[in-house]
């Protein structure tokens, strides 16, 4: 058999919407070629699992883009249209098969469905090109996104643990229908929720039991594979939602099935994907009658990870307010503090404004 040709690449970035940080090419740090098979070769990433089956293949591999951001704002416009077109070239130049490495919440400026758009544009070059992606969890999908596709696969869990893992997944069923043993069929469904970071982990009700119908189906051999996505409320986009996506063999028969019966639990348990908080003073209040420590008090809504700017000092305020003592305060993004702290050198003692630097109004 001829050695086949494989583009491999990453474009992965969490969008909140909400964030006043915008996010341009250099937050992704792109790397192609040798550097970026280098960079990721071996880890428990998407970029990783894919070139682990690539190898095992003795496939030919090229790597046209390697990128990924920290969640943060809208994706500038230059910045999404230079790496699309490094994907779009490389696929252009000819292979058999692409594995992609995508997010599936990517917003930027002018585009709400970054990876859709980007599936568009390759199948534009490449009509009938089997095509292989991967997805975080936090996954907005849309049909953009299933249509130019031809297998696609989400992580099981959060914390995310399982990348590499999820790009084998895809990659396997790719190359099985490349060699002829089976033919993908994809069905998918949402559900119009706002599911909670704070709720929908997979490890722990109400979305167990979903994900685990998923991953008993795909191991049972039921399909090639299933997976549930639970969103991103934290992006303002008419496509928002609670979805997942199965990969069938020819009959779509099971999987459709397989489909509603999670879609239909999730939406039966929408209430409890709500997150119920309490007011900011009502919990420093109860932090403060604790007896037993440390006391972590976190404030989700300035989540680095979720897009947040990491200097909000409203808890830190508060806490304040209330008078607690012995109170250890960080990470704190604030570069202008660091940049005086430097500069007064290691034996001085500094009194300064701390955060507050960025106007995060949402």
């Amino acid at each position: 058999m001829p050695r086949r040709k494989l583009v491999i690449a990453s474009m992965m970035h969490e969008t909140n919407t909400f964030s006043p940080v915008p996010t341009p090419l250099e937050a992704f740090r792109p790397l192609s070629g040798e550097a970026a098979v280098a960079e990721f070769k071996d880890t428990n990433t998407q970029l990783g699992g894919f070139l682990d089956i690539a190898n095992r293949m003795g496939a030919e591999i090229v790597v046209p883009l390697a990128a990924n951001a920290h969640p943060s704002g809208y994706v500038e416009r230059r910045a999404y249209e230079d790496m699309c077109e490094a994907i779009v070239g490389g696929i252009r130049g000819g292979c058999d098969a692409a594995f992609l490495a995508l997010h599936g919440a990517m917003v930027a400026e002018h585009v709400d469905d970054g990876e859709g758009e980007l599936l568009r544009r390759i199948r534009a070059v490449a009509p009938r090109l089997p095509i292989a992606v991967g997805l975080d969890f936090h996954t907005q999908l849309t049909s953009a996104m299933v249509d130019n596709a031809t297998v696609i696969t989400g992580y099981r869990t959060y914390p995310h643990i399982d990348m590499a893992e999820t790009a084998q997944r895809a990659a396997t069923t790719l190359v099985r229908a490349l060699d002829g043993a089976v033919r993908p069929v994809m069905v998918w469904g949402i559900r119009p929720m706002l599911t909670s970071t704070l709720e929908h982990t997979p490890s722990r009700q109400p979305m167990k039991d979903v994900m685990d119908m998923a991953i008993d189906a795909e191991k049972r051999g039921v399909v090639l594979n299933a997976s549930v996505l639970g969103g991103f409320p934290q992006s303002d986009i008419p496509h928002l939602s609670c979805s997942a996506i199965v990969v069938c063999d020819g009959d779509i028969t099971q999987g459709r099935a397989l489909l509603e019966r999670m879609l239909d639990l999730a939406w039966q348990r929408r209430p409890d994907f709500l997150y119920k908080g309490a007011p900011l003073a009502s919990q420093i209040a109860h932090a403060r009658t604790l007896t037993e420590g440390p006391v972590i008090l976190v404030d989700h809504g300035d989540n680095t990870a979720s897009g947040g700017t990491q200097d909000v000092m409203s808890v830190v305020a508060e806490v304040m307010r209330q008078g607690l003592h012995d109170v250890l305060v960080g990470p704190i993004c604030d570069p202008t503090a660091i940049a005086r702290i430097v500069s007064a050198g290691t034996v001085a003692s500094v009194t300064m404004d701390l955060g507050g630097r960025i106007d995060m109004r949402s």
